[in-house]
């Protein structure tokens, strides 16, 4: 599937429109997707009603140091994993005023892959009220595509997750 500005927007358009239906508000931590969510989230007229503030969180030291991520946890699991994932979007919910965090950290190529994280492996998490869960996934095409799918798999979630999908 491709995922272009215009379907992505439309992504961000409905959970806008779902956040502020129900009172909720939004955080994001971006790794591999460099910004995108943030971009695509406040593409929009409006996204300030329910999206409080996106963190591109790159290195390492970037998720210790501005969402206490444990280094032990990185350095134990990988910074491409379901527990850095949780403790990414945990992290949200404890230091930004929201209800709702999520949170990319990925392979998203063309190098830096290894045969237990390929170039495409995803791992996103979700930070709600109710807890923190974390998704794998394995996204094909070039960085770009990967980075997109990210996203639209993130907007997905939460979507989900907003209408007590999951």
């Amino acid at each position: 599937m491709i995922h272009d500005d215009r379907t992505l927007q439309e992504q961000a358009r409905a959970v806008g429109e779902a956040f502020l239906a129900r009172g909720l508000s939004l955080a994001v931590a971006e790794s591999c997707t460099g910004g995108l969510l943030a971009k695509v989230v406040t593409d929009g007229g409006g996204a300030s009603a329910w999206f409080e503030r996106g963190l591109v969180v790159y290195s390492n030291a970037a998720k210790q140091e501005l969402l206490g991520v444990r280094g032990a946890v990185i350095q134990e699991a990988g910074a491409v994993s379901e527990a850095v994932a949780e403790a990414l979007a945990g992290g949200l919910l404890g230091q930004a005023p929201v209800t709702h965090g999520v949170a990319i950290t990925g392979v998203a190529g063309p190098e830096g892959g290894s045969p237990e994280k390929p170039v495409g492996t995803v791992w996103i998490g979700w930070g709600a009220p109710e807890g923190v869960d974390a998704e794998r996934f394995c996204f094909s095409g070039d960085r770009d595509a990967v980075r997109r799918a990210s996203v639209a798999a993130a907007l997905d979630g939460l979507l989900q997750r907003c209408r007590g999908q999951v």
